[in-house]
């Protein structure tokens, strides 16, 4: 892997810039890492600090940060309680004892949660990182588990309404929405991305498995058709169709199956992607414990790969992250913007022909930062402002307003000529060891 490039002050970009350059926009959200899982060896990272060692009251004594070369994770659990006690009061020291109050623990010291992941079983993740941009201070939105962080990446707030109540101005800011497993359907009144896109006539898809979808990180060749995955992405990673607003528009068709994504970006020779793109996975290549790491590198890189070997690719930002923390270990602690968060860091990759080659970006980033990116590129700066976006909701704070978020643009150098593509294999080599935190 060639070394990352330093960080030399590189040109500022702007929304202007990036409005010029990018016409299409996939984020691809996989599950459960932090960022220290992922790359808290990383060099140039914010990662793992020296001597950390977290409290383990089953066994006696501390955990420090290890390797794990295993493919399998057990993590830990991941909602709003959790966070809380993993963080305690900043000290971010509760990862061991949570994990370790998890059912079935007491015949395996649940202790994977210390561990980390380098070059050696998440090589493209890191190729990724040396050639494009690696955001280390990205936060999942809120401090909780997927289904609220899944209302975020789309809206910019997590909320509980009245069941059947369509007046937004009833819903009200919550850690544990309800999901379809405690009842038939969630009425999600308030505004998300789609209305201000759908009003700017801005095209967009939300790319879901359904069921018998391409398994293209197997037979990774043009069609990828003859292998099939038989599996659904859970209702807690695909939101939109709850929201009243997608519904009253007669948008519920823009959530798509995967299989429409390959075909819109391989669409005879011309990008048929739409201007923005969501895209989730099934819980066999999400990277969610007790999922295979190495097939959802495998799945995320044929998606890079099918973008990058399209003519897609020249105008593209590919957003890569991971929901939330799973219970893994990270040590810094998020920042409160409101009641709901920030949760805490999570790893977050910006791929592009214009993204700043081996660019590690400092900034405080989260998840809204993508809905700043969207509307930057997109909306000409509308934002999800209950004051300003003609759907008022009661949401305590607009998070792409927030001036303690950065701006996703620096990631960017526009001045720059495309980037040639990278295809990397799904299933690659291991690659070299990292230097231990210490």
């Amino acid at each position: 892997m060639p070394a990352a490039s330093a960080n030399a002050a590189p040109p500022e970009a702007t929304p202007i810039e990036a409005s010029q350059k990018i016409q299409h926009v996939v984020m691809i959200m996989q599950e459960n890492r932090s960022f220290d899982s992922y790359f808290g060896t990383y060099p140039g990272a914010n990662g793992i600090p020296a001597h950390v060692c977290v409290p383990d009251p089953q066994h006696g004594g501390c955990v420090k940060p290890f390797h794990d070369p295993n493919d399998e994770n057990i993590g830990g659990p991941h909602g709003a309680s959790s966070s809380s006690r993993d963080i305690n009061g900043g000290l971010m020291d509760g990862f061991v004892r949570q994990a370790e109050r998890e059912p079935g623990c007491g015949t395996a010291p649940c202790i994977d949660v210390m561990s980390y992941h380098d070059a050696r079983e998440i090589p493209n993740y890191w190729s990724y990182a040396q050639n494009f941009a690696l955001q280390d201070n990205m936060f999942a939105s809120s401090a909780s588990w997927s289904l609220p962080e899944h209302l975020y990446l789309v809206s910019g707030w997590s909320a509980v309404c009245p069941f059947g109540d369509t007046n937004a101005l009833d819903c009200a800011s919550t850690l544990e929405p309800p999901h379809q497993s405690q009842r038939a359907n969630a009425t999600n009144a308030w505004t998300d991305v789609t209305f201000l896109l759908n009003k700017a006539q801005v095209s967009w898809r939300y790319y879901v498995f359904e069921g018998s979808e391409p398994d293209c990180q197997v037979n990774e060749t043009s069609s990828c058709k003859t292998v099939h995955q038989r599996a659904q992405t859970p209702g807690i990673w695909n939101p939109l169709p709850n929201f009243t607003d997608v519904q009253q528009a007669g948008k519920l068709g823009n959530v798509q199956s995967l299989s429409s994504f390959y075909t819109a970006a391989q669409n005879h020779g011309e990008c048929g992607l739409p201007n923005v793109s969501w895209i989730d996975p099934t819980l066999t290549v999400s990277e969610h414990p007790p999922s295979l790491v190495s097939k959802g590198q495998a799945y995320v890189t044929t998606l890079v790969n099918t973008i990058m070997r399209s003519p897609c690719w020249w105008s593209t930002a590919i957003l890569l992250s991971w929901d939330d923390w799973g219970g893994f270990y990270d040590h810094v602690v998020p920042a409160q913007l409101d009641e709901n968060g920030l949760g805490l860091r999570v790893p977050g990759l910006v791929i592009s022909p214009y993204a700043k080659p081996g660019y590690i970006d400092h900034q405080m980033l989260s998840h809204d930062s993508y809905l700043k990116f969207i509307e930057d590129v997109f909306l000409r700066g509308a934002r999800l402002n209950p004051a300003t976006d003609g759907r008022p909701d009661p949401r305590p704070l607009t998070r792409e307003e927030s001036p303690r978020l950065g701006d996703l643009t620096k990631s960017f150098d526009f001045t720059q000529g495309p980037r040639q593509p990278l295809i990397l294999k799904p299933f690659p080599p291991p690659g070299p060891a990292s230097k231990p935190p210490g």
